[in-house]
């Protein structure tokens, strides 16, 4: 019998993987991630350039103009606007340098003139207009000078005068040590949000599809009937499981590989915007705030939920697919596994906006959902080491229950063709022993 079982997982991944679709997707899938951690060069390849520098033309009356190319990267900086600008003062007329502006290039006029009522006024001349991060860092570095020009023409002491524009000295200091600043847990929860919560939701949809088409192919060719003549439901139904969570499993780690690959095609292209830099930078700030010393207990408990939520969704996703008679069936009887799912990837990317919530604390506890918010929750430090422990007990007593009285319907409905008084056979098989 145990042979048998090996047999069918063997062939139920070979059967998976052997296909001209499971090579196609998977090659796409390469091209996407190099794309996509490459997209500076791929835009660039196409007309774009992240390395084009607006020149800015200042026409300045107040003499406080040589002040904004140092807010303009202030503001640049702050708002991650990741442009480049240079300020150049001009002497010229200024229909000649409104002449220079072209589809050719992205060049900007200012003017900054003195104003009795306002103290100072400015003109930002374009040939197409700006974006919305362009506008707001010029913006506030005008209001900035504006704001240095008001209190240097208000007969305020020099010396006091240096004192209010100086920019202000901030210390951040966490008593606890144990406890990350708000600055981290947004870093953290950002991180998990795009590189474990995406992925982990598109796994998940693709397990439960996979495993509904693949049970009602064999139930529409009949040969089901063949396969259970030779091995018991119990085998059959423990042999699915295996061999669909496994495939998912390998496509992870697939696409693990193709992300390094991306990685390591940034590093050959020289690529100014140094993606592995920046993560090192990340590592190195997380690494000061303690968050890797806080992940690095619970990473058991964390790959045992990953791993059991998996196999949690393929049992439910099996036990359902078993009681349908068509793919049309399983997709209307998929829903409500499907709006669980949804839930718990909503309130996931809700966790960080509602820290302290008892509301999200309870859901991390509940099975099917807390693979996707108990981890964000424990980042945040919302919950602890035992409220992942709890999480990780009751998603196994899940998967335990699930089997037990799942095989039971199983049994009932793999062999059953008609749709006629079928929940009345499946809460019968329930009440029955097996």
């Amino acid at each position: 019998m145990k042979n048998k079982v090996l047999f069918l997982i063997k062939q139920s991944i070979k059967k998976k993987i052997d296909t001209k679709w499971f090579k196609i997707i998977n090659i796409l899938l390469l091209i996407l991630m190099i794309g996509i951690l490459n997209i500076d060069k791929v835009i660039n390849y196409f007309g774009g350039d992240f390395e084009d520098v607006t020149k800015i033309y200042l026409i300045d009356e107040t003499g406080y103009g040589d002040y904004l190319q140092g807010y303009i990267d202030n503001n640049n900086k702050l708002l991650n606007g990741g442009f480049k600008f240079e300020v150049t003062k001009s002497n010229e007329n200024i229909d000649n340098l409104l002449n220079n502006l072209n589809e050719e290039n992205n060049d900007l006029v200012i003017s900054i003139v003195t104003d009795q009522t306002e103290f100072m006024k400015s003109t930002i001349y374009s040939y197409e207009g700006i974006d919305t991060i362009t506008s707001t860092i010029i913006s506030n570095s005008l209001s900035e000078i504006k704001s240095n020009y008001a209190l240097a023409n208000s007969n305020i002491d020099p010396e006091l005068l240096n004192k209010v524009l100086s920019p202000i000295t901030i210390n951040k200091v966490v008593t606890n040590d144990e406890k990350l600043d708000s600055e981290t847990h947004e870093a953290a929860a950002a991180s998990i949000i795009s590189v474990f919560l995406i992925p982990f939701f598109i796994l998940i949809v693709l397990l439960v599809q996979m495993i509904g088409a693949e049970i009602n192919d064999e139930k529409s060719t009949k040969s089901m009937e063949i396969i259970i003549s030779n091995v018991s439901p119990k085998m059959h139904f423990l042999s699915k499981i295996v061999a669909s969570t496994g495939f998912v499993i390998l496509q992870s780690f697939l696409i693990f590989i193709y992300t390094m690959l991306g990685l390591g095609a940034r590093m050959l292209l020289n690529s100014n915007t140094n993606i592995v830099g920046d993560l090192s930078k990340l590592l190195e700030n997380l690494s000061l705030n303690t968050l890797i010393n806080q992940i690095y207990p619970a990473i058991p408990l964390l790959l045992v939920l990953f791993i059991f939520s998996l196999i949690a969704y393929a049992l439910l996703a099996g036990i359902l697919a078993s009681m349908t008679t068509s793919s049309e069936d399983y997709q209307q009887l998929q829903t409500p596994l499907m709006l669980l799912l949804m839930a718990g990837y909503y309130i996931g990317i809700m966790a960080s906006l509602f820290q302290g919530s008892i509301f999200i604390k309870i859901v991390s506890y509940i099975p099917f959902i807390s693979c996707l918010v108990a981890p964000i929750t424990y980042t945040l430090l919302q919950t602890s080491l035992l409220d992942l422990g709890i999480s990780v007990i009751l998603l196994l007593g899940t998967c335990y229950l699930l089997f037990k009285y799942g095989i039971r319907v199983y049994k009932v409905g793999i062999l059953n063709y008609s749709s006629s008084g079928l929940w009345k056979k499946m809460f019968k098989s329930l009440r029955s022993k097996e």
